[in-house]
């Protein structure tokens, strides 16, 4: 299928008026916005603008609230229990970036445990926003099952995401973005979007069977083995069950969870409170160049750091457009003759 490159301002700027026509206050509308072209931008098309189907039906089933009630369960000086009442992600995240910030500034570390919010986009967003701020980031997120734990065939813990960035000072923030997985659902979704294969390591089918059609995949698989599953389960510890809200335990009954719904930590530190900052962004930039100059191995081009491909590609898609396979576009199609909305004109 033919996908179609389009600029990446009048796609946020269309998807912008997308969450505004759904519901959300023009504020959280724009930020819902930024935070999918942004991961679009980076190549993390998983994370992008093909969510727009699947925050559309959450809100319609009232799964998602356009306008939630976010308040502070607990709080410390230098951590907060934050109830999203099943934000937007970006929105409820957004907050706790700022509130763990403030945190940080005054005593040296700010950590918040997010609980009953819905699906926050790629969360290196978010340790950027915090690297930007001179301090160290830390974000991840936990749902229901969709992962298979080594040697089991169904899912048993979900492929929670981890993100952490720290300050550079000559360039952007070193940021690691990754799944517990070999490759995030999202990435499934975009297969299904362009008609095409993936690699058999990513999923299993029903059977627990490797499989190589997106259509087929039910449960996905850890990366590294026990080593993302160890990761997942320990991550669903430091935010759902932190937050009194398990999602991958049986529940009493009656009691069920609504669908979408994630629990996520963010944490905010200092460096001031352990370096100097300038010395600290130096050493970072002096890492990478280490990096940069290793011996390569067999074949390979260069040595990359965490961050670093996004960054190119988000300079190319910032020239060129960003591609969009043709059922994502689709998607967005249908969202603008369903609101009256006019495309984007390489999306007409």
């Amino acid at each position: 299928m033919v996908e179609r490159r389009v600029d990446a301002a009048a796609l946020q700027a269309f998807m912008t008026r997308v969450f505004a026509a759904l519901g959300l206050p023009a504020g959280d509308a724009a930020l819902q916005a930024e935070v999918l072209v942004w991961a679009n931008l980076r190549g993390i098309d998983s994370h992008g603008v093909q969510r727009v189907a699947e925050y559309a039906r959450q809100i319609e089933a009232g799964h998602m609230h356009p306008k939630p009630a976010i308040r502070v369960l607990r709080e410390t000086p230098s951590t907060a229990l934050i109830e999203g009442d099943w934000a937007p992600g970006p929105v409820v995240t957004v907050y706790a970036v700022h509130k763990v910030i403030e945190k940080a500034r005054q005593t040296g570390i700010g950590w918040a445990v997010i609980r009953d919010t819905m699906h926050q986009g790629a969360m290196g967003y978010y340790t950027e926003r915090i690297a930007s701020a001179g301090m160290a980031g830390i974000a991840v997120a936990s749902n229901r099952p969709n992962m298979a734990p080594t040697g089991a065939r169904v899912p048993g813990v979900h492929n929670s995401p981890i993100s952490i960035a720290v300050p550079r000072r000559g360039g952007p923030p070193l940021d690691l973005d990754m799944a517990t997985s070999v490759a995030a659902f999202g990435k499934i979704q975009v297969a299904v979007d362009a008609g095409s294969s993936i690699p058999d390591d990513w999923g299993m089918d029903e059977a627990g069977n490797p499989t190589t059609d997106p259509h087929r995949v039910r449960t996905l698989v850890p990366a590294g083995r026990y080593k993302g599953y160890g990761l997942a389960l320990l991550f669903e510890c430091l935010t759902s069950l932190l937050a009194g809200n398990p999602l991958q335990i049986p529940r009493a009954a009656g009691d069920q969870v609504r669908p979408g719904t994630q629990n996520s930590a963010v944490a905010a530190i200092d460096i001031a409170a352990f370096a100097d900052p300038g010395q600290f962004a130096w050493h970072v930039d002096e890492l990478v160049g280490a990096m940069h100059r290793l011996p390569l191995a067999a074949g390979a081009e260069e040595v990359l750091v965490p961050g670093e491909r996004e960054e190119r590609t988000r300079r190319e898609r910032l020239r060129e457009g960003i591609p969009l396979p043709a059922g994502t576009v689709a998607k967005l199609q249908e969202a603008a003759a369903r609101f009256g909305l006019e495309l984007p004109a390489a999306l007409g």
